[in-house]
């Protein structure tokens, strides 16, 4: 499995449309508050009329932010590409790798039991090229698991899949607006993603599944703007349900979101304290006690796997 400190880092994942040509003056300007990943999309914000110009463009984003780094200090992110279909793969790293120092990876939309193997071979055969390990990072947003009879079926041989590459998976994503979409749902700043029954008892299946083994990322937020901020409350609002049912990082449309991912990403002093007490525990053989603050329980062997993600948190994110 891949270091899961590596996994938990990738954090808030910021989509720029492939064809964005002001992304990459705003990370070397360092216009995007840190910690941030980066994905330049060449999937449903690009037509199939540019995608030509899209894929000019992500090795132009590419080769502009790797040689600014040469000579510049600035934040360099995580860095993906969100690629269309499998055989797009070789195409764009073909392109990219005089600069693939800074490529983390690769997002693969709809992943299916029928691409999956597709996009497997595709990422080995890149991997065969480069000079570093290059991740994948499954999105899980098709028909087959929105439709209850098919459902725990194919999440079990989609978790058989993404096992055959384990050591290549950073994170497996999930498509909140692809859910959302075949229930014909939209929420509002108001609401969180947890309010709607259906897409909430899909998302927990998958984190059954996955979140076992793998670090989950929670669905897309697409508010980014309201009169008095309300957007925020309601970001904060649907983090704090991720971060309580096994999610961790989100993905965002717009760099205001950031801030607002990095700050829930954050531990509280008394989780931290408790995390270090049952990682560090000598209590003479008795393996439960007080919290830090003195209102719950503490022990040993049932808050281990908690306190060990925290303290990671506590080390990528900081400390509230």
């Amino acid at each position: 499995m891949i270091d899961y400190a590596k996994a938990l880092s990738v954090g808030a994942l910021l989509y720029s449309p492939a064809l964005n040509h002001k992304i990459a003056d705003m990370v070397i300007q360092g216009r995007l508050r840190p910690p941030y990943s980066l994905a330049l999309c060449l999937e449903d914000t690009i037509s199939d009329s540019l995608m030509s110009e899209a894929e000019r463009q992500v090795a132009e984003t590419v080769r502009r932010i790797c040689d600014a780094a040469q000579t510049q200090d600035f934040y360099l992110p995580k860095l993906f590409i969100r690629v269309r279909e499998p055989e797009q793969i070789g195409r764009v790293f073909a392109s990219v790798q005089a600069w693939q120092e800074i490529l983390t990876g690769f997002v693969f939309p709809k992943y299916t039991l029928d691409n999956a193997a597709a996009y497997h071979q595709a990422l080995l055969g890149a991997n065969d090229r480069a000079n570093h390990p290059l991740y994948m990072m499954p999105i899980l947003e098709s028909r087959e698991i929105v439709d209850f009879r098919t459902r725990r079926n194919v999440l079990g041989r989609l978790k058989e899949q993404v096992d055959a590459m384990a050591e290549l998976v950073l994170n497996v994503r999930v498509g909140g607006n692809d859910f959302s979409n075949a229930f014909a749902a939209r929420r509002h700043y108001d609401e969180t993603i947890y309010d709607i029954l259906p897409i909430a008892q899909l998302l927990g299946e998958i984190l059954t599944v996955f979140s076992l083994d793998y670090v989950v990322s929670g669905p897309v937020w697409e508010f980014f703007f309201s009169d008095n901020d309300e957007w925020k409350q309601g970001l904060r609002q649907e983090l704090k349900l991720d971060r309580l049912n096994g999610f961790v990082g989100k993905t965002v449309i717009h760099p205001k979101q950031i801030p607002v991912v990095n700050e829930m990403l954050k531990v509280t002093r008394k989780d931290y304290e408790d995390a270090k007490t049952i990682l560090n525990w000598d209590d003479g053989g008795l393996l439960v006690g007080k919290s830090y603050g003195g209102e719950r329980m503490n022990e040993v062997r049932t808050h281990g796997n908690w306190a060990k993600k925290t303290l990671l948190l506590s080390e990528l994110y900081g400390i509230v």
